[in-house]
């Protein structure tokens, strides 16, 4: 099974739990921007997953070999390991490991505060905008982070293909639920496994950049670790960021984030729509390979 089509399965099941068993049941009659979070998990959710992973694997990787020999570090590191390993190994291992550092640099994109400004796109779903289709608004460049987390290591280790979309499977889950409108409280697993409840705090209008709580992706273990989980009984007031009025609207006003403060408003959008294409043309350039 393909990636594109289990995103589509895995979107269907989870919208219908949604209609059926809405958390929020008035958030169906006014939910805004539906178009536009449509065209982000066909971006987002496909076509820069291909393209990031075309490069890391065909232009990245055979670079860092040679400066990780020079640097004597290739052999320690053991460059495809995990190759010998049964999938099951593999499996547990990439499912922990990468949801680790995955949610590491979550919380760095909060802590620091030039990653703060990409990831304002992804907060900046409001009131009425949160369920699972929400889980692909993100600004392109930190798309490339995350990835770059996940397909580095899997690649340089030599997890196996199989591995890789499991684990795409499992973090494209993990999203939908996290932010769907689902009253999904998990019992004691909750310690374990991340959930919209928690996840909808991480989204607090008060509790925006550093302050913010509930990092995990896939689990929630490492919050209730690290001292960052946050699970009050009743839902926050408000979701969103304070000054989110300034960010723009529209997916390619959100994509070239924050480049339109710099830029004025009458060229802005031809401006944004290029740059769009240049990137969408260059990345099937690095496809092809050498």
């Amino acid at each position: 099974m393909r990636y594109p089509l289990a995103l589509a399965l895995l979107s269907l099941a989870v919208a219908a739990l949604e209609r059926l068993r809405p958390w929020r049941p008035a958030q169906r009659a006014r939910r805004a921007r539906l178009w536009g979070d449509l065209l982000y998990i066909t971006f987002n959710g496909h076509l820069l997953g291909v393209i990031l992973y075309g490069v890391a694997r065909t232009h990245v990787l055979p670079r860092l070999d040679p400066l990780l020999e020079r640097a004597e570090l290739l052999d320690p590191l053991q460059r495809g390991a995990a190759a010998g390993w049964p999938l099951w190994a593999q499996a547990v291992v990439a499912l922990l490991v990468i949801d680790l550092l995955q949610w590491c640099v979550h919380r760095a994109l909060h802590r620091a505060p030039w990653l703060w400004e990409l990831h304002k796109v992804h907060h900046s779903v409001r009131d009425g905008e949160m369920d699972w289709l929400a889980s692909f608004r993100f600004q392109w460049t930190e798309v490339v982070v995350y990835r770059a987390a996940l397909y580095l290591p899997l690649s340089f280790f030599s997890f196996s293909e199989e591995v890789v979309f499991l684990h795409a499977v499992a973090g494209t889950l993990a999203g939908h639920l996290n932010h769907a409108n689902l009253d999904l409280a998990w019992g004691p697993l909750r310690y374990v496994l991340n959930g919209p409840r928690m996840h909808l705090w991480h989204h607090d209008y008060h509790r925006e950049g550093a302050d913010a709580v509930n990092f995990g992706v896939i689990f929630s273990c490492w919050d209730w670790l690290f001292g960052t989980a946050y699970l009050p009984a009743a839902p926050p007031a408000r979701i969103g960021f304070r000054g989110e009025e300034e960010l723009p609207r529209d997916f390619l006003g959100q994509q070239a984030w924050p480049l339109p403060r710099l830029l004025p408003p009458g060229p802005r959008r031809a401006a944004l729509g290029a740059a769009l294409g240049a990137m969408l043309i260059a990345g099937g350039w690095l496809l092809k390979g050498p």
